[in-house]
Formats: C-alpha cells, structure tokens, sequence
C-alpha cells in the first residue's frame, strides 16, 4: 500500500474539513437550493423531507460535485442545481432503504418511517426524485440528464438486487461487489462526473473522475459493512449488528461463511434466516469475523479501492481540490480506525 494510505496512522486523523472550506461557498447555494425544492404546500412534505435533510448528514456527494468542479476549475454556477439534485437523489433512496429494511436509527436519529409512517416516507421519496430530475431538465444538458437519470435506475437495481440477496449465504464476493457498485458506487461516481460535462471536459477527464467516485463509493460502503460489526450507535448514528439482524449478507458475512467450518456455516445460516438474531449471537457472529479476519480483509479491500481512487486523479495538477478530493478518500478510510 502506498504512503498517501499510510497516513491513516499518522497523528492527525483525515476529515472532510478540507473539501468543506473548499466548496463552503458553494455548499451555501446548493443548501439555499434544497431549502426552496423541498417546499411544498403539502405541510407534511417540506416536514419529513427536512427532518432528513437537515439530520447532520456530511453532504460528501453534492460536496464531490462541488469539488469536482473546483478541480477543474469550471468558472460558472450550474454545479449548484446539479449539486442539489444528486443529494436530492440521495435522500430519496435513505427515505425508501429505511423502509424496506424497518430502520429505528438514521444518523443517530429516528427514522422518518418511524416518526411518519412507511407510506409517507416513500410518497416523499418519490416527491425528492422528481424535484432532482425538475433540476436537472432546468439545468438543459441531455448528457448531465442521462448521466444521473442512469445513476438513479442502476441505484434502484442495486437495491433490488440485494433485497433478492438478503438472507442467502450462498451470495458471492463478486455478486457483492457488484450490488454495491449499483446501490453505493453509482451516485459516487455520477456525482463527480457531471462536474467535467459542465466544465466541457473530454471523455479522458469524465472517465478519470467517474473512476475516482466509483472507487471511493466502493471503499465507503466495505467501511460501513465493517463498522456494523465492530463500532456502536453514537459512531454509526444507527443500530450496532442491523446488517447482521437484517440478515444482510455483507462482504465480512461473505468471506466468514467461506472461512468457516461447517458448524460456522450453520450458524450463519441461522443467523442470516433471522433465528439467531439476540445480542449473545450478534457476539458470537462477531467473534467468528475477528477469527477468519474477514473484518481485516474487508478492511484492506476498502484501503485496495480508496488507492484506486486516489489513483485515479494522478493525472490532475496539483491544487487544493485534489487534495481535498484525496483527503476525502482518507476519511471515507479512517472511519474504520
């Protein structure tokens, strides 16, 4: 591993703090964008919407765009529209994940389907994807337009594509792999992309940071996989072991079930058909990820696809963009540590 990775040991942790100050200015016209979009004269839509929007979310993929477009030096105000459209995406798919999976905790707070109810969370869902394809038809690029209307559909099949996964031990790396490319990596990747079509960029550059965002998307999702099984509620800001009671079965579940004997093997079964679901079995899953070091491993395959990212801006000059870009992949890292 190279030493840009290497300085997750040193003695100043990596944080978004960079990319913040970077883009504050504009982070402030993409916040003014979300406020006006999300009103409504339905009182319960500006109210449900708000509860998650403003419920301390990092913002790190409008803030890929925003940054993105800093990298590249583009001089116009299109990033902000764009930039609200992607979190707006976003947070329709959190509105509809928490559904399906009966989430109790989103960032340390109540879910909107607890506080709602599930038909109002999905109907609001619905309502934040149209109003990010209302800002980007308002933006006026077809290219922009397919990239994210793209992104959106290949989330919604990553979703299903795990649902129909859920519960099955059976499920490859690769299989995994490639959910989590569709339900993570894709707005990653789109976010950073629609940042060279503004900028009218070529093909080279769109692909260069579709790659970053990809791989960094990639990385952020084996890092929440892990700290499922080995962080607590007020670092996570929700449920320690879902995953595990959800019967997700997640890339440490992946490798442990592979490792394992064949007494393991029935208890992940179990556990993954949800008959093993107490506290004393969530220790025990997580005692059996410690022994076949499938927490390490996943840990070093998100460290493998953060240097991809990194990687990936090896032809960019150097400025503070890049580094915040790079600093951004830390992070994404360290929350493992």
């Amino acid at each position: 591993m190279t030493a840009t990775i290497h300085k997750l040991r040193s003695e100043r942790m990596p944080s978004l703090e960079p990319m913040l100050n970077l883009v504050s200015a504009d982070l402030n016209q993409v916040n003014s964008v979300i406020l006006e979009r999300m009103q409504s004269d339905v009182v319960l839509i500006p109210e449900l919407a708000g509860h998650l929007i403003a419920g301390g979310g990092k913002r790190m993929r409008p803030m890929l765009t925003l940054a993105c477009a800093r990298l590249l030096d583009y001089p116009g105000t299109r990033q902000h529209k764009l930039a609200a459209a992607v979190e707006f995406i976003h947070t329709a798919t959190l509105l509809h994940d928490d559904v399906v999976d009966g989430s109790g905790l989103r960032r340390g707070k109540q879910t909107a389907n607890i506080i709602w109810g599930n038909p109002a969370s999905v109907l609001v869902g619905d309502f934040l994807f149209s109003r990010s394809f209302e800002l980007m038809v308002e933006d006026g690029s077809l290219k922009v337009l397919k990239i994210l209307s793209k992104a959106s559909s290949v989330i919604a099949e990553g979703e299903v594509d795990q649902l129909t996964a859920q519960r099955r031990i059976e499920t490859t790396e690769d299989h995994y792999l490639d959910i989590i490319s569709a339900k993570t990596a894709a707005l990653f990747a789109a976010a950073c992309r629609i940042a060279a079509v503004i900028a009218e960029r070529d093909e080279d550059v769109e692909d260069h940071l579709d790659s970053y965002g990809r791989n960094l998307g990639i990385a952020f999702q084996l890092i929440d996989d892990a700290i499922d099984y080995s962080s607590d509620a007020a670092t996570m800001g929700k449920g320690v072991g879902d995953d595990f009671r959800d019967g997700k079965v997640t890339l440490p579940v992946i490798l442990a079930v592979s490792r394992g004997s064949d007494a393991d093997r029935a208890f992940w079964r179990d556990a993954m058909q949800g008959t093993r679901a107490s506290d004393e079995d969530l220790a025990q899953a997580t005692r059996l990820l410690h022994s076949t070091c499938a927490i390490d491993d996943t840990l070093a395959r998100a460290r493998h696809y953060g240097q991809r990212a990194i990687d990936a801006l090896g032809s960019f000059p150097g400025s503070k963009a890049k580094s915040a870009l790079i600093e951004a992949v830390e992070f994404a890292i360290s929350r493992a540590y």
